[in-house]
């Protein structure tokens, strides 16, 4: 989302509370300023991969951005008033939340990080970056038919279906190099946007209805997901490195901007368009992903890609409902 998209657009906004809202412009330059990171995350992650494991690299960014939210909720310890209007605490105290933000953190940063950051390692950045833009239509799949929080009408359902049909022209199944590395690659992305999808349903489903402030819920999704990182750390983030300027910035964007700054942007955002409004970012990032891997590291498409990734757009805006399937016209019978 990189990512990383639809499920950072469900932290819940508390009803117990009236945030006050960004300017138009400040909320412009923060979408914008959202989809630029996320989308560049993907270069980053492509980068980095010159000097440390796939591990390392969703280590760095979980437990970084864990750091820049935490830093953030210590210095403003966002409360949601209670009913009888007194503050309360800046953390949950009940412990099925806290069992609830450990499923959200093995499925907003866990899997996902882990998955893209080992598919960039037989896939272009800029193809994983497509693959991200499939992340509404999963959360489609998962809202409706997994934990019933939504329904969809037959356009939606038909968005659902260009979607995976855009997903299999981007796999490409009739050329041979499907059945090698890079297939498997393919498949490792869409394990991560199917765990966005996930994560978006269960916090409709179990948390969004909880008072807790935004920044605190950013903050508790990735802050339970780097305790689940530093765990691993044996497993995952202890093979040799090999550093430089290039590799250790992009370690330090991905954690700090893509998986700290970016999230608070996400919320503020929320709270101004919505969550269908900020979910357009979706738009955004695999834009900015292909320009800066066609740009920088020299990627080339084949034919299908595009063609897919166009079907996968058409398939969103189908999906979330800004194109309809148009209507037959019952005429009158007269009388």
């Amino acid at each position: 989302m990189s990512t990383d998209t639809a499920s950072r657009s469900a932290v819940a906004q508390p009803a117990a509370s009236a945030p006050k809202r960004p300017g138009r412009l400040s909320t412009w330059v923060q979408f914008l300023a959202m989809g630029t990171v996320w989308g560049a995350s993907f270069l980053f992650m492509k980068v980095a991969l010159e000097g440390v494991s796939f591990g390392q690299i969703a280590w760095s960014r979980t437990v970084l951005g864990a750091l820049a939210l935490g830093v953030i909720v210590l210095v403003t310890r966002p409360r949601v008033p209670r009913a009888d209007g007194t503050p309360g605490p800046v953390l949950p105290r009940e412990r099925v939340v806290w069992l609830h933000f450990l499923v959200v953190s093995l499925t907003t940063c866990v899997i996902p990080y882990l998955a893209f950051a080992w598919a960039e390692q037989y896939v272009s950045s800029s193809l994983a970056s497509i693959y991200n833009a499939t992340t509404p239509i999963m959360t489609a799949i998962m809202a409706t038919l997994v934990f019933r929080v939504e329904r969809l009408g037959l356009s939606r359902w038909v968005g659902v279906g260009v979607g995976i049909l855009g997903v299999l022209v981007i796999i490409g199944p009739w050329q041979y190099q499907a059945l090698t590395g890079s297939l498997a690659g393919q498949l490792a992305c869409l394990v991560a946007t199917v765990c966005y999808g996930f994560t978006f349903g269960y916090q409709r489903r179990f948390l969004s209805h909880r008072p807790i402030a935004p920044a605190t819920f950013a903050f508790l999704s990735i802050g339970v997901s780097a305790v689940v990182m530093l765990a691993l750390t044996p497993f995952i983030a202890l093979s040799p490195v090999d550093l430089d300027w290039r590799i250790a910035g992009s370690l330090l964007a991905l954690g700090l901007l893509g998986t700290g700054l970016a999230y608070i942007w996400n919320i503020n955002v929320l709270r101004a368009w919505g969550p269908t409004g900020v979910s357009t970012v979706t738009y955004v990032t695999p834009v900015v992903g292909v320009a800066l891997g066609v740009i920088l590291l020299g990627e080339r498409f084949s034919w299908h890609e595009p063609v897919g990734a166009v079907l996968v757009l058409l398939g969103i805006l189908l999906a979330q409902g800004r194109l309809r399937m148009p209507r037959r016209r019952v005429a009158a019978s007269d009388t």
